[in-house]
C-alpha cells in the first residue's frame, strides 16, 4: 500500500474517533456504523468471517467480512487499495 493511502485511512479512523470523543464530551454518544473491507489484518472491530473469533482476528488487509466502527456517514467515502468501504458484507 502507498503512503497516500495509509495516510488517508489514518486520517478517516483518526477523525473518526475525534468526532466520538467530541460528542462523548457534551454528553452525547456518537453515532458510528460498521464499514467493512476498510482495516488492515488484525485491526478489524469484529467478525472476520470463518475461523475467526472477533477483534483483531482479520488475516488480510482490507477484509471484505471484517468491519471496523467509524463515524456514521463516513464509511463509503473510505478509499483503500482494494476499493471504497461498505455498508454490508464485500465478497471476497
Amino acid at each position: 500500500m502507498n503512503r497516500t493511502a495509509s495516510a488517508a485511512l489514518a486520517a478517516i479512523f483518526a477523525l473518526s474517533a475525534g468526532a466520538a470523543l467530541a460528542d462523548d464530551m457534551h454528553g452525547k454518544k456518537a453515532e458510528m456504523e460498521k464499514c467493512y473491507g476498510i482495516s488492515k489484518a488484525g485491526q478489524n472491530d469484529c467478525k472476520a468471517g470463518a475461523g475467526t473469533s472477533c477483534a483483531g482476528t482479520s488475516k488480510v488487509d482490507y477484509q471484505g467480512d471484517a468491519w471496523k466502527h467509524v463515524a456514521k456517514g463516513s464509511c463509503v467515502t473510505v478509499k483503500t487499495p482494494k476499493g471504497m468501504g461498505s455498508l454490508t458484507p464485500k465478497t471476497m
